[in-house]
Parts: C-alpha cells; sequence; structure tokens
C-alpha cells in the first residue's frame, strides 16, 4: 500500500479490499454476528411508513370485513371452509383454487423477473413486522444502533435488565396479539372471541396451539429476524434463479462511486481519481440483513432502499449529485442502457394473462348451485299403480350468497314424474348443504331396459336451469327378442 501511495502521492485512493466471502451475519469461527442497524429516514423510509400503516390496517381490518354475510376472507383447512372475497369456495372447487394459486405463482415470478426483491422490502409481513412494528419498539426503547451496541455490551444491571426485560414483554403482548388475528383468518374473528371469552379449560388444545405460534411469532421477531429472509424464505432462494441483468434492484453504482475513498472538504475528486462513495459505511451500518450493497447484488438484498436515504442523505450534506445507490438495472449501471420490457418478461406476460382469462371463465361459469342424485345402496325398485318408483337420496349445495327456492323434474326421457312434498319445491340456505329423498316414477311401458339412463334437472322458481345430474332408473328385467 505504501508503494502505491508513493505512485499517487497525498490524494492516494485506498481500494475496497471487504469484498464478501461469507455470510453476512456470520463471523470467521461461525458465530452468528447481530445486526444492529441504523435507524433509518429519508424518502423511501417515510414511503414505506405508509405502506407499512397501510398493510396492518388491512391485516387487522380484514376478519371484520363481510361481504353478503361472508368474511371477506377464511382460509378453514380442517373444516374445509374457504371464502375469497366473500366468495364461498368447497372443495368441489379445489381445482380453481389450484389455479389460482398457479396464476399467483406465475405472477410473482413475473414481477420478480421484472422488479426484483421489491415485494420483500416493501409488502412481505415479515419486513412488515419486523422493521415496522418490532424495530420500531427496540428504538424506543433502547435507542439508535450505539446505543444498542452498547446496552448489549455492558453487563446485567438494572438498566439492562428494565430495558430488555420490557423490550421482551411488549414482544410476548404483540405475538399473541398476531397470533389471535392469524386465528380470525382461519376460523372467523366471531370463533376467536368466544375461545377467548370461554378460556383454556374450555378450549385446551385451542389455546395450547395459540401458544405454539405466538412462541414461534416470539423466536422470529425476537431473535431469528434477518435469518428467515437469508436462510428460510424459499422466495429468497428463488430470486438467484428469475433475477438478470434487466432487473430492476436495488443497485451501487460502483462506476460512478468508484474508486472510493475518505472525504475531504475542498477537494477536486474527479482530478485525483475518486470516485463519489466517500466510504462513509452508512449503506453498510443501515442495512437490517448487515450487507454491503456495494459489493453488488446479494442474496440476503430484500430491496428494503434504506441504504439509498442513508446514501442519499450523506450526498446532499456533501453536495454530490443522489443517486449513488438507486433503483436500477445491471445493464443499466454497466452499459447505461435503459430499461426495456424483454422477451423473457412479455412470455411470463403472456402466460399470465392466459391463465388469469381461464380463471376469470372458469369462476364465471362456477355455477350457482352443484347438485347429486345418487340411489341409495341396496335399494332397487317397485312398482305401484303401473309406475315404476326409484328412490334417490339428493345433495344441494348452495353455492350463492342468498336462499334458493328449487324445484326439480325430469328432463329426460319425458313423462317421468318426481314425488316430492311442498309441491315439489325445496328451500335451499346460501353457502349450505341440503340433503333429503325424492322418488322418481315414470309409466311402466316407458322403461324399456334394467337399467335407464335418465337426467335430472334442477331449477330456480323464475325457471331457470341451475344444474343437471346423469344417473340410471332400475326397472323390471325385460327380454329383448
Amino acid at each position: 500500500m505504501a508503494n502505491k501511495e508513493e505512485q499517487l502521492g497525498t490524494g492516494a485512493v485506498v481500494e475496497a479490499e471487504t469484498f464478501r466471502d461469507s455470510v453476512s451475519t456470520v463471523d470467521q469461527s461461525g458465530a452468528r454476528k447481530w445486526v444492529y442497524p441504523k435507524k433509518p429516514k429519508g424518502k423511501f423510509t417515510n414511503y414505506r411508513d405508509i405502506v407499512t400503516v397501510f398493510l396492518l390496517a388491512v391485516f387487522f381490518g380484514i376478519p371484520f370485513i363481510k361481504i353478503n354475510g361472508n368474511p371477506l376472507l377464511k382460509i378453514n383447512i380442517l373444516d374445509r371452509e374457504f371464502f375469497i372475497i366473500g366468495q364461498p369456495f368447497y372443495p368441489q372447487d379445489f381445482f380453481i383454487l389450484a389455479l389460482g394459486a398457479i396464476t399467483s405463482l406465475v405472477f410473482i415470478i413475473l414481477f420478480t423477473v421484472v422488479f426484483g426483491r421489491i415485494f420483500c422490502g416493501w409488502i412481505c409481513p415479515q419486513t412488515i413486522f419486523m422493521e415496522g412494528v418490532f424495530r420500531k419498539i427496540e428504538y424506543w426503547i433502547e435507542g439508535d444502533r450505539n446505543k444498542q451496541i452498547k446496552l448489549a455490551s455492558q453487563p446485567w444491571n438494572s438498566e439492562k435488565i428494565l430495558k430488555k426485560g420490557l423490550k421482551w414483554f411488549i414482544y410476548v403482548i404483540i405475538s399473541l396479539i398476531i397470533t389471535h388475528w392469524m386465528f380470525m383468518y382461519i376460523v372467523g374473528y366471531e370463533e376467536v372471541l368466544k375461545i377467548m371469552k370461554d378460556g383454556p379449560i374450555e378450549y385446551p388444545s385451542n389455546f395450547i396451539v395459540m401458544l405454539i405460534f405466538t412462541g414461534l411469532f416470539y423466536f422470529v421477531f425476537a431473535w431469528f429476524r434477518e435469518q428467515v429472509c437469508t436462510l428460510v424464505c424459499p422466495y429468497g432462494r428463488l430470486q438467484g434463479v428469475l433475477i438478470d441483468k434487466e432487473t430492476i434492484n436495488v443497485f451501487y453504482d460502483f462506476k460512478r462511486g468508484e474508486n472510493r475513498s475518505k472525504w475531504r472538504k475542498g477537494e477536486d475528486r474527479k482530478a485525483v481519481g475518486k470516485g463519489d462513495c466517500i466510504d462513509c459505511n452508512q449503506c453498510v451500518v443501515v442495512c437490517p440483513t448487515g450487507i454491503d450493497i456495494r459489493n453488488g447484488q446479494q442474496l440476503e438484498c430484500i430491496n428494503c432502499t434504506m441504504c439509498i436515504d442513508a446514501c442519499d442523505e450523506v450526498m446532499v450534506k456533501t453536495g454530490l449529485p443522489k443517486g449513488l445507490i438507486r433503483y436500477a438495472t445491471q445493464d443499466e449501471i454497466e452499459k447505461e442502457q435503459k430499461f426495456k420490457f424483454t422477451n423473457r418478461m412479455k412470455a411470463y406476460s403472456v402466460v399470465l394473462l392466459a391463465l388469469v382469462g381461464f380463471l376469470g371463465y372458469l369462476l364465471n361459469n362456477r355455477g350457482d348451485l352443484e347438485a347429486k342424485f345418487i340411489k341409495p345402496a341396496g335399494s332397487t325398485f317397485f312398482i305401484k299403480d303401473k309406475k315404476i318408483n326409484n328412490t334417490y337420496n339428493y345433495t344441494f349445495l348452495n353455492k350463492t350468497n342468498q336462499d334458493k327456492k328449487v324445484t326439480i323434474k325430469v328432463i329426460k326421457p319425458q313423462n317421468g314424474e318426481i314425488i316430492l312434498s311442498d309441491n315439489n319445491s325445496i328451500i335451499l340456505k346460501r353457502d349450505k348443504l341440503t340433503k333429503g329423498t325424492v322418488n322418481v316414477t315414470f309409466p311402466e311401458n316407458q322403461i324399456k331396459q334394467s337399467k335407464q339412463n335418465i337426467t335430472i334437472g334442477v331449477y330456480d322458481d323464475k325457471g331457470k336451469l341451475l344444474d343437471t345430474f346423469d344417473t340410471y332408473f332400475e326397472g323390471p328385467f325385460k327380454m329383448q327378442f
């Protein structure tokens, strides 16, 4: 280094020698390095705070919103109750839900190919709760980065016990609240409030499950933290496959920033071969995953923009242009090429539009009713007044948000008659299964085979055909000549 300084004189530029060759949160011995990010401030931080407040309001508000009496969102796998945007879905609609999941996956892929991990930094529940709730409480109780480091290194005196104990206690309470709200998305807020009112003695299994999830949330946000993004989250691994040089990400403009060197007031940095990066390290100390964005695109980067705000603040103070760290593509940094919608992005868009169109078609043609007519096991026909009778167990699933009055008719062959009480009408409660028994009769001379195919239709009170079901009708065996 001395020889290099002699060659460059007093204006020597110290080349970066900090390029990482290991996980950012692990030291040389393999022990975890605890991350103490500096409290961020700036334009993007303000925007993210607005997004955080909005998403938290959505999260805590959705369980109490109902559409036509149905929950806005409810995913109860155990009881097979699914409501999405107030519309009920049933096990019979599993193929629609599966297609919806595939469509969502393709959207995530397209979004990642274009915008990188913006989802992680702005929308992901892990980031929203960690940075928008738990980290803010930590700043409030323990102070900013330097105070947290000092508190962590000092012995367990009254100050440390008080601050740590208060923080952990609040973390437990918030984790408990999150758990209860998560259960509202599964069983509904009415059931959760009932469980809370009746207490753990009445619902011991529910109480144990809630304790387990509360402990899990506390573990994640109090200790595991950024390790979720770097070690556990599958989306982070997917990033390495999907992101390329045309993807928009948070990038450090190395062409403008290097060679980096410390700031000297009044110095003409270009004249001595220095870049705009003054090596202040603010982009590093503010990073919630502990990386140095100047080392290039990294798996741990969640595009949270904290380094952008930190760098822009320094650039303003030094009188240098903002944007040394910014949203850009790798090609924009290296080749000064503007963002373009590539063929790869167009292909994903076509697939996504096709899936959305097909999903919309399925939803539109899902039908208001699903009907089944099944002959009871071991049953057979009987003849009365020269008419052959068959008994069927019917099951109606009303998929609408309102009660329906329906009638049953034999569509083919003709001359079939339905024997049912209440003038051949049935009242179907909304979102409910209705079961019962119905008799179908045909004139004896109408049935030519021992098992004859028939079609039964279900109509609403306006005469609109809602659903049909093909089954068979039994009659006496007849010799064919």
